[in-house]
């Protein structure tokens, strides 16, 4: 048996949700040396660029996940305020991004997976991105891992999705069936001026978990239900994020996963599988030529 079949075999073997829990509870910790000497063995392994974040040293978080957190120091990042176009959402590098084509997406060559499974099984949730876009972005344990909005929009539906916890660098990717809608993960759902934006936050091997800005950190209910809340479009609790936003942050890494509605927007042509994304960056263009 080959190294990368091996490494599969003990994905599936493992106890991924125990294992991840585990890893969680040291990451919530406050462990005074034994949380800053883990930060800088991270630091270290990952050749992280700690000049870009706003504290930059190992002592500076009381734990794990608030230096895995950490928030980058003003002027990092450039977004773009042109309200034509899109800025990628999070620093990492693009998997897949394609066309939707007969509600399948791209996961790698040789598999594809389901819309409607990614976005929680609901067929009326995946209608308004049937022969739209996607794109799948992969964020490595080095990068930045707060989420923001590549466009302004309004909030109307998260679903939290029980799951596996496989792994989601590239070498599970090119293995494992289905993965991006059999891990666990949180579907959001927006209404924006040009159609319809998913924006979806899946999880992984260790990643502790999930956090949205509106609703804090989503611990993983017990059992395997589905779980939705709606969000009003008007009024004091309506949630309106501005392109550039935060709108939420992995807890140890993982991949987001965004839906266009048809004809909502055309991709950056310079881009494609492979590509590494800086948060702000040019994105995509809104197709305006539909959108007047």
């Amino acid at each position: 048996m080959s190294l990368d079949k091996l490494k599969i075999a003990l994905q599936y073997a493992m106890p991924k949700h125990a294992i991840s829990r585990l890893v969680g509870k040291f990451a919530a910790a406050q462990a005074g040396w034994l949380t800053t000497k883990a930060i800088s063995a991270f630091i270290k392994a990952y050749d992280i660029n700690m000049s870009e974040a706003k504290f930059k040293n190992a002592e500076d978080f009381k734990t794990f996940n608030d230096f895995f957190t950490r928030e980058l120091e003003d002027g990092a990042r450039f977004i773009d305020n042109d309200k034509t176009t899109l800025c990628y959402p999070v620093d990492g590098a693009i998997s897949q991004q394609d066309d939707i084509v007969d509600g399948q997406l791209i996961q790698a060559k040789g598999f594809n997976y389901s819309l409607t499974s990614l976005l929680g099984g609901d067929e009326k949730t995946a209608v308004p991105f049937q022969n739209g876009k996607f794109s799948c972005i992969y964020l490595a344990p080095k990068d930045y891992h707060r989420i923001h909005m590549p466009m302004a929009a309004t909030l109307r539906e998260m679903i939290y999705v029980p799951g596996d916890l496989f792994s989601v660098n590239p070498l599970t990717a090119n293995n494992v069936p289905d993965l991006f809608a059999r891990n666990e993960r949180v579907v959001t759902i927006f209404d924006t001026e040009h159609g319809a934006l998913a924006m979806v936050l899946v999880g992984a091997t260790i990643v502790a978990s999930i956090e949205t800005v509106w609703a804090g950190t989503i611990t993983p209910p017990a059992g395997k239900d589905i779980f939705r809340w709606s969000y009003p479009a008007q009024g004091t609790n309506a949630i309106h994020l501005k392109k550039g936003d935060e709108m939420g942050r992995f807890k140890l890494g993982s991949t987001v996963v965004s839906t266009f509605a048809p004809n909502m927007i055309n991709f950056n042509q310079q881009a494609g599988s492979g590509t590494v994304t800086r948060l702000g960056e040019h994105y995509a263009d809104i197709n305006t030529d539909i959108n007047e």
